[in-house]
């Protein structure tokens, strides 16, 4: 069972820090059901490859089972499966929380990566790994294998040698092959228990909620319907829509009315009035969700540089359509790009802009990973500008269809009181460098304050 990862950004063997391993020599580890060996076939400067060897013991995976010819003569040895998953787990365990002590900004880089999978076992043959694995951006080739070389009228199997290639993180990388190995065998070699949906929730944050496939992956991955109904439960919240924007698909026409302005354009019309204020040129669109702020923005010529970011690639598909990328003169397309990524990983792309906003986001984060969000924003991205909104939980009253202690929306994770969050945003600016104020969007009120609260960091 063979897995190896090439990278050939200089300087390649830089590879070795992101994994945690040495290239000069060979690992060994003891696994529950054989050994792992790593080591490097190649590298050098431009071209280093890591490979995972998996030595299966075949006797300890049937130890206890029905014992019988079929049990011990089987694939379990030489396929990539749960077992490899496994190992990944336990081998490459500091990889999969994507830092590097000695490497952060590199952890944090998208970057071309080729992984080769000796042999896997596809249930449902070629398409089912082009189903998986080319919504996540990669470029897939499989070499099929005959049943038996020796009968070619058998026809092929169901085992290929597969090659993805793609532009990512190792660590969305690593993850995506945890995943997703299991799911194309469709058999795991352990119990699946009720820990597996936080697990697969987990390692799935980002993209697992956008993916088409997402029932097929679920299914497969937890077998049991009580969990796969869990799960997609879970998975439906992550992936609703914005509550202030009703439409779920892009409407073509969107044209503009003489309504009065809705809480959610008041609040982008008070972001697009401070980013103009402050003169800022390259602005970033963090958690741009379906593209209504950059569409604000593209239309204003004092900015030279628009980048917006998500984590959902549904919202940046209507995104896209919103701003009509395809259809936009080149001096205009050359001015915007869209971004799939996380707030809670450093990305190197996020580096070197005038201002930020974000609108709306963080009361969708859980608050143990508030502090990788501040990291993120504050201390690497660095912006001079940086324009923030969240709901006032006290004026929540003031809504009749909502319920006491209810929040506006099912997958935020919390809301604020207007002094929870000033002293929040403040103790952020101290730490960080930064001044702050704060703005109110929306109508006022005298006794709960406006709907949507706003700070203001600029340094």
């Amino acid at each position: 069972m063979l897995l190896t990862i090439t990278s050939t950004t200089p300087p390649a063997t830089d590879l070795g820090y992101l994994l945690y391993k040495n290239p000069a020599r060979v690992q060994s580890f003891d696994l529950p059901f054989g050994a792992a060996h790593v080591f490097y076939p190649e590298a050098t400067a431009e071209r280093c490859t890591a490979a995972l060897l998996l030595d299966i013991d075949p006797v300890h995976l049937v130890r206890g089972r029905q014992e019988n010819v079929e049990a011990y003569v089987s694939d379990r040895p030489y396929v990539a499966s749960s077992l490899m998953s496994v190992a990944l787990a336990q081998v490459f365990g500091t990889a999969l929380t994507g830092q590097s002590r000695e490497r952060p900004e590199l952890a944090a880089t998208p970057l071309p990566l080729t992984a080769r999978l000796a042999v896997v076992h596809a249930r449902g043959g070629e398409s089912v790994l082009h189903r998986l694995f080319a919504p996540l951006g990669y470029a897939v080739t499989a070499e099929s294998h005959p049943l038996d070389a020796a009968f070619p009228e058998w026809g092929e199997s169901n085992f290929f040698t597969v090659t993805l290639t793609g532009t990512v993180r190792l660590v969305t990388l690593l993850t995506h092959l945890y995943v997703l190995l299991p799911v194309l065998d469709d058999e795991k070699h352990y119990w699946i228990g009720d820990d597996e949906v936080a697990k697969l929730l987990r390692r799935g944050e980002g993209w697992l909620a956008q993916h088409p496939e997402r029932a097929l992956i679920t299914q497969r991955y937890l077998r049991r319907r009580l969990l796969v109904r869990t799960a997609m439960a879970r998975l439906a919240e992550e992936d609703a829509p914005d509550p202030d924007v009703v439409e779920s698909e892009f409407d073509e026409t969107d044209t503009e009315t003489d309504a009065p302005l809705s809480l959610h354009n008041q609040r982008l019309a008070a972001v697009l009035a401070i980013l103009k204020e402050a003169g800022a040129q390259r602005v970033l669109d963090l958690g741009c969700g379906e593209g209504r702020l950059l569409k604000l923005l593209l239309a204003e010529r004092t900015f030279a540089q628009i980048v917006g970011m998500d984590v959902s690639l549904r919202a940046l598909e209507i995104a896209a359509k919103r701003l009509r990328l395809d259809d936009l003169p080149p001096t205009q397309r050359a001015r915007i790009e869209l971004l799939h990524g996380s707030l809670i990983y450093r990305d190197a792309r996020l580096a070197g802009f005038d201002a930020a906003a974000v609108v709306e986001v963080i009361e969708h984060l859980d608050p143990a990973r508030l502090a990788a969000f501040e990291r993120v924003i504050f201390a690497f991205a660095q912006p001079k500008l940086i324009v923030l909104t969240t709901p006032n939980v006290e004026y929540n009253v003031r809504y009749p269809g909502l319920a006491s202690g209810e929040l506006r929306h099912r997958d935020h994770r919390f809301e604020w009181t207007r002094a929870e969050f000033q002293n929040w945003a403040q103790d952020v600016a101290d730490r960080f460098g930064y001044a702050v104020r704060f703005l109110p969007v929306g109508a006022e009120d005298p006794e709960v304050g406006a709907p949507t609260q706003m700070a203001v960091f600029t340094r």
